[in-house]
């Protein structure tokens, strides 16, 4: 067909040269599909539930507040200057999403198997509909942390006062949905294959938040110590961190954000390389 007359929509399928081969106006070609698989994701999570959207809000809510209680109140691990359930909440929604999009993520690929068998539309749009979805979800859970804030600043003794660090959170922001959606991407293409791998998923992010500062400040471990050393090789180290920095008010700590940072683009360039590579065989394996 002559070049004039192709359609935009018409579809010329070559064989793939080399592994990182992204076509990103393939992609913003099938933003329509992106955005039903988005809302479809979203439905399916409130589908025939009574509080629908609440769901998002209480997960994240209850779990910060039963880490206030255990941990802040009666482990004494939150700074006595801060409300423990903002301390806690501040690192449990940055890390929510993360494990979230990580999970949800490796098995974006089987759940989409039938539709992948039957038309051609981009691999990777699954995965970053997923991520889209996630983030719809993390949006909410912000939101409900600053009404809480807004609620200590009006009615209580230790009032929230973030201060200048807030305008770090865009970035923190960036850098945490690049981290999440590579290591997506790479546990979804080792999970076409190894199907164990799904089942070790989450309980290898339950383990990993134990390598997080989620539950205790940073500036409990000891500088120089293993352990310290041990969690700051963690990405998500500096980005909770930097949440809590930003939602908090509180020293923020920028030798940590670079190493994320770096970290989330290697992950990036990395998940992505090894998903090009796997999605050649996505349909006969799936």
């Amino acid at each position: 067909m002559d070049a004039e007359n192709r359609s935009d929509w018409d579809v010329v399928i070559e064989p793939s040269k080399g592994w990182w081969r992204i076509d990103l106006r393939e992609l913003w070609h099938y933003r329509d599909l992106l955005r039903l698989m988005v809302r479809r994701d979203l439905l399916a999570v409130y589908k025939q539930t009574i509080l629908g959207p609440l769901w998002q809000v209480l997960q994240p809510l209850l779990t910060a507040l039963v880490l206030a209680v255990v941990f802040g109140l009666l482990g004494r691990m939150a700074p006595a200057d801060q409300p423990p359930l903002l301390f806690y909440l501040a690192a449990v929604v940055p890390w929510t999403f993360f494990a979230n999009v990580i999970q949800r993520t490796s098995q974006t690929l089987v759940w989409n198997a039938a539709l992948m068998s039957k038309v051609y539309f981009p691999r990777l749009v699954a995965p970053v509909a997923t991520t889209l979805s996630t983030m719809v979800s993390f949006l909410l859970q912000l939101a409900t942390f600053f009404v809480i804030a807004l609620g200590y600043r009006v009615f209580s003794d230790l009032p929230w006062a973030p201060g200048s660090n807030l305008l770090a959170l865009p970035l923190l922001i960036l850098i945490m949905s690049v981290l999440a959606f590579g290591c997506g991407v790479l546990v979804a293409s080792l999970t076409t294959r190894f199907r164990d791998l799904g089942f070790l998923v989450g309980f290898g992010m339950q383990l990993l938040m134990y390598a997080s500062p989620v539950i205790f400040p940073l500036s409990l471990v000891p500088d120089g110590s293993l352990l310290r050393h041990v969690i700051e090789l963690n990405p998500m180290t500096g980005v909770i961190e930097g949440f809590r920095a930003a939602l908090l008010g509180t020293p923020i700590d920028l030798g940590l954000l670079p190493y994320s940072g770096t970290a989330a683009l290697v992950m990036l360039i990395i998940g992505t390389l090894v998903f090009q590579r796997a999605q050649r065989t996505f349909a006969d394996v799936v």
